[in-house]
């Protein structure tokens, strides 16, 4: 049976993987992470996703990682893996793997090299991946930015109701608002969108999201949380104004590579994460410097020190 828990609502945090500098794996960070996460009011996690570089762990890499993060969570927050990789058959292994160690839910991207080149294609490939899983809800990772996968996720969810059992929804990381809106309104109470873009939560909390997963969301969650408030308050000048807040955080860490600056970030204002791993290139001393720089001049420090 597929555990029917209470949908998601508030900030998911997508997690960081952190690491030591010679590149390995560091999972005596993780509950520090977690407690940091627990006290910022998270209201789950998003584990090996593209902000934890999951594609860029081995497969041994990415089950310790998943262990620990289930280990510091449990009975705190919720934790989804992701599980997505190249290999159908590998995904299928992570998803039995997290539904072993008491991982709350699935998720996983599709595979880039050899793409789904039609909605059924996807939901049979994603099928695979569930299938290891049976007892944990799924989300499919939606995020055809980086996979080049851009299918209509409303026939994704029409097609995926009939063929995967435990299909949860999508975690929708597209600038599509009209689309996501159409998912919304199909899934109605059956299934639950999850809103990806940070900076355009006001936009995703106006087309009906109830849950949003994102990466800033692990050192600017004030921010969220005030935005989130303001709006369903109906003080729609306060959410936009913290939405700015947000845009102006993300405008000023893109230039430096958006994963790389924002595990940077993460290491100034609560746990050290340490390096990426290659293909992301981490930041240089000089650059981390330059980006707190930056980071003081638009006033975020202050930002989610008062907020």
């Amino acid at each position: 049976m597929v555990r029917h828990g209470a949908f998601l609502r508030g900030l998911i945090a997508a997690t960081f993987t952190p690491l030591h500098d010679d590149g390995s794996i560091n999972t005596a960070a993780i509950p520090e992470m977690v407690d940091h996460l627990v006290k910022q009011n998270i209201a789950g996690m998003y584990v090996l996703g593209s902000t934890g570089e999951g594609v860029s762990l081995t497969h041994e890499e990415r089950c310790t990682i998943a262990e620990a993060f289930v280990a510091a969570a449990v009975g705190q927050l919720p934790v989804i893996i992701q599980c997505g990789c190249e290999s159908l058959a590998q995904a299928k292994l992570l998803a039995t793997h997290a539904q072993n160690i008491g991982a709350d839910a699935i998720s996983a991207v599709s595979p880039v090299y050899f793409k789904p080149d039609s909605v059924e294609t996807l939901v049979d490939s994603m099928a695979e991946i569930a299938a290891g899983a049976p007892d944990l809800p799924f989300y499919y990772y939606h995020i055809p930015s980086v996979t080049g996968v851009n299918l209509n996720m409303v026939e994704f969810l029409q097609l995926g109701s009939d063929r995967i059992p435990n299909l949860r929804g999508i975690k929708f990381t597209s600038l599509n608002v009209f689309e996501y809106q159409s998912c919304l309104e199909f899934a109605g109470d059956r299934f639950e969108v999850l809103w990806g873009l940070d900076e355009m939560l006001l936009s995703g909390l106006a087309a009906g999201a109830r849950a949003a997963v994102g990466s800033t969301y692990n050192f600017a969650a004030p921010i969220y949380h005030q935005l989130v408030q303001a709006f369903s308050e109906g003080n729609l000048d306060l959410a936009r104004e913290q939405q700015s807040k947000s845009q102006d955080l993300v405008r000023t860490f893109i230039p430096y590579g958006p994963r790389a600056a924002q595990k940077a970030i993460m290491s100034m204002v609560a746990t050290e994460c340490g390096p990426t791993r290659l293909p992301v290139k981490m930041l240089s001393d000089s650059q981390v410097q330059n980006l707190r720089s930056d980071l003081t001049k638009i006033g975020f420090f202050d930002w989610i020190a008062t907020t």
